[in-house]
């Protein structure tokens, strides 16, 4: 048993899409120009028989060589072994595999279906002889190995059936070989005989037992206990077959007719299907694009049978959910049974009015509650004309605080444009390359600034991944709080921002102004950042040529901001999780929060501090004073944590070198610096590159920040240091 190699099943499940006569149009079943039936079975999408009408994972096949057709899935694995005794030598063994399709039976939209395998069998070939001796004894042995890749489980409505004498224990394990369920039938010979014509359901030879949740994959096997000597005792109680197999609960019938069975017979079990590639509804409303749900009026439900979910029309629809335009409305009307009408009826969407017949009162659904209307008395009538005025007056006050409040509404988002320099960035800006969103696409865009659509948290607000009607994927930085005097000036920065134009720059693709803090749109940079590069012990360590070439494109990117933007940009936050890899680890710098635009004549600006500690230049930090020597000190920081995959602040070590500059500061001096370089950039770089990058380091670092390098220098210098 344990030489089987478990091989994968890819089973099927397809929902019953039942035809409603009250459907005002007739709704699409499956994709255009394919089979929607295979026999008597209905094949609706995201299940399909021919290529191209089917969705990943839910293939199915219609043989159509029988009549009527039959719809399958695809085969799962039998084993055939044979044990011999012969001339008292015992353990010759025949082995053989086969494989058989499993045959849909039934499919329901509530996520299961039906179908039918063949039980495993254990016989031996005679009825007299079960020990072992001069006698040779011969074994037959038939069993299924399945396997329900997904979007498949086991459903729990099955159980466990084990038939036969005497005591053995039924049981399945999964492909590991660990248990999952089993038991053991009475078979003590004083509590039962092995009558045929006895059709009594009293249980005795044979046991069930329920399956737990969660089931994938499973083996059914049954093991003898006790010996041979024990068949002898009891040879008048002994069945020649005994049978283990999953079966639906509420199909199979047990009567003591198995008990004298030699052949196979197929049973009939349930499986549980659903959407599996996302965990959830919530999560999978995030992927907009793979969302399975369609049709416009559908609920998503999730899955009772591990991760998943499962579309349906919502109530008053019927249809199939995973098309397009597949809900179509439900005439209740036409359907008196399931929606009682004893009035007038008139269908609506997704619902249905049903009133007493004019001169009448009461309930229109119950038969006889409708009846004549009581003649008014003229005290009532005043009561009642009384009451519907004040309802008015009501409903025509609450009209009036619904129409103040939108008007209000319409005001705040036209003062905060106003604010956040609206006017400005129209007169200034190229719409065509630079767009305003409304507040309401880029909440349909983030699912509401759902907590599953967040790309990450900094200092200045939080980036959501955002993905808009037409497909396109973006970065959207909400911000925190800014200061008034900080919101006047934001258009022109903006402006200025959104004209950057450089292959190492994260692009600006559009702003938000209808709100207090306006809102960024980005593109979007799929690798996640450079800090997670460099220390995240799960990522592929990057070769020191690449190190090198993302310093030399993020230095680029710098050097354009200080040196050829107009005017002059200075980042303010160089540091390693402000910079963005792509798929092909090529470097964008991004997060222009704490960023200044300097006037041309100015070589340095007067500001709160701000920054991340580790990273910021001593000389900003006591003096307030931003230059792009600034950006050049917390740029040599990034270019350390490449070379030694340590962190700007570390915990390792004594606490006088827990700063990774004053580390590599103190180590230079003492001609060290070598030995807190990452190993594998000492073995692939020469030492003479190695001076040049640590001399160049030095000098960003130096306490005097006229002694520090320009940004298009320490360009220049690693760019020679990398063709070296």
């Amino acid at each position: 048993m344990a030489s089987l190699s478990p091989l994968p099943l890819l089973t099927l499940l397809v929902f019953l899409y039942v035809p409603l006569s009250a459907a005002k149009a007739s709704a699409p079943i499956s994709l255009p120009d394919c089979r929607s039936k295979c026999g008597n079975i209905t094949v609706p999408y995201p299940f399909g028989i021919d290529p191209g009408c089917f969705r990943d994972g839910f293939k199915l096949t219609c043989n159509e060589s029988y009549n009527p057709p039959r719809l399958y899935s695809r085969e799962y694995f039998f084993s055939y072994l044979h044990y011999k005794s012969k001339d008292n030598i015992v353990g010759r063994t025949i082995t053989k595999e086969f494989r058989k399709f499993i045959t849909i039976k039934n499919i329901s939209p509530s996520g299961t279906i039906h179908i039918s395998v063949i039980a495993s069998r254990f016989c031996y070939n005679s009825s007299s002889h079960y020990e072992f001796g001069t006698m040779a004894v011969t074994i037959f042995k038939l069993y299924p190995y399945i396997n329900l890749s997904s979007p498949y489980h086991l459903s729990t409505s099955n159980n466990l059936f084990i038939i036969g004498c005497p005591n053995q224990l039924g049981y399945l394990t999964d492909d590991q070989g660990y248990y999952v369920a089993g038991c053991t039938p009475d078979c003590r010979a004083s509590q039962y005989s092995l009558d045929a014509t006895n059709k009594s359901s009293n249980g005795v030879g044979s046991c069930q037992v329920s399956i737990p949740s969660g089931v994938v994959e499973y083996y059914p096997d049954i093991r003898v206990l006790g010996n041979f000597t024990t068949y002898r005792k009891m040879l008048n109680g002994t069945t020649i077959c005994s049978y283990a197999f999953v079966a639906d609960s509420n199909w199979f019938h047990y009567n003591k007719s198995y008990l004298t069975r030699t052949e196979d017979f197929s049973v009939q079990l349930v499986l549980d299907w659903a959407i599996r590639n996302m965990g959830n509804c919530s999560y999978a409303r995030c992927n907009l694009t793979d969302y399975a749900c369609r049709s416009t009026n559908h609920d998503c439900n999730n899955s009772q049978n591990g991760v998943g979910y499962l579309c349906s029309c919502s109530k008053g629809y019927q249809g199939n959910p995973y098309i397009s335009g597949g809900c179509q409305d439900v005439n209740e009307c036409d359907l008196k049974d399931e929606y009682p009408c004893f009035g007038n009826c008139k269908n609506t969407m997704g619902s249905f009015v049903c009133s007493c017949p004019r001169g009448t009162k009461g309930n229109a659904t119950m038969k006889d509650g409708c009846r004549k209307k009581n003649i008014f008395t003229f005290a009532l009538k005043i009561i009642i004309g009384t009451s519907v005025g004040a309802l008015f007056v009501v409903l025509a006050c609450f009209g009036s605080y619904i129409l103040i409040q939108k008007r209000r509404l319409i005001k705040t988002k036209q003062r905060f444009f106003e604010q956040n320099g609206g006017r400005i960035l129209l007169q200034q800006i190229n719409t065509t390359t630079f767009k305003i969103y409304s507040i309401e696409e880029l909440e349909q865009a983030t699912n509401k600034f759902s907590e599953e659509c967040i790309l990450g948290r900094g200092g200045h607000g939080i980036v959501y991944k955002g993905i808009f009607e037409d497909g396109t994927v973006t970065a959207i930085k909400k911000s925190k709080l800014m200061e008034e005097h900080e919101t006047n000036e934001f258009a022109k920065e903006i402006v200025i921002l959104s004209q950057i134009n450089h292959k190492n720059v994260v692009k600006l693709l559009g702003c938000c102004l209808e709100v207090k803090v306006p809102v960024l749109v980005y593109e979007y940079i799929s690798n996640g950042t450079l800090y997670h590069y460099i220390h995240d012990k799960q990522k592929t360590l990057i070769s020191s040529d690449v190190r090198l070439r993302i310093a030399v494109e993020s230095a680029n990117a710098l050097a354009y901001m200080h040196s050829f933007a107009s005017p002059p940009i200075l980042h303010g936050d160089v540091k390693s999780a402000n910079i963005l890899l792509d798929d092909n680890l090529i470097a964008y710098v991004s997060d222009f929060g704490a960023s200044k635009l300097v006037p041309n004549d100015v070589a340095e600006i007067a500001t709160l501090v701000q920054g991340t500690i580790g990273y910021l230049d001593p000389e900003y930090i006591t003096t307030c004073q931003l230059t792009d020597r600034s950006d050049v000190y917390s740029f040599a920081v990034v270019l350390l944590e490449l070379l030694t995959r340590k962190k700007a602040l570390y915990l390792e070590g004594p606490e006088e070198d827990r700063s990774l500059t004053s580390s590599f500061c103190k180590a230079k001096k003492d001609g060290r610096f070598l030995e807190i370089l990452d190993a594998q950039v000492r073995d692939e770089l020469k030492l003479e590159v190695l001076e040049e990058i640590g001399n160049l380091v030095m000098q960003c670092l130096s306490k005097n920040r006229d002694e520090r390098p320009k940004m298009t220098q320490v360009a220049q210098r690693l760019e020679m240091a990398r063709t070296l």
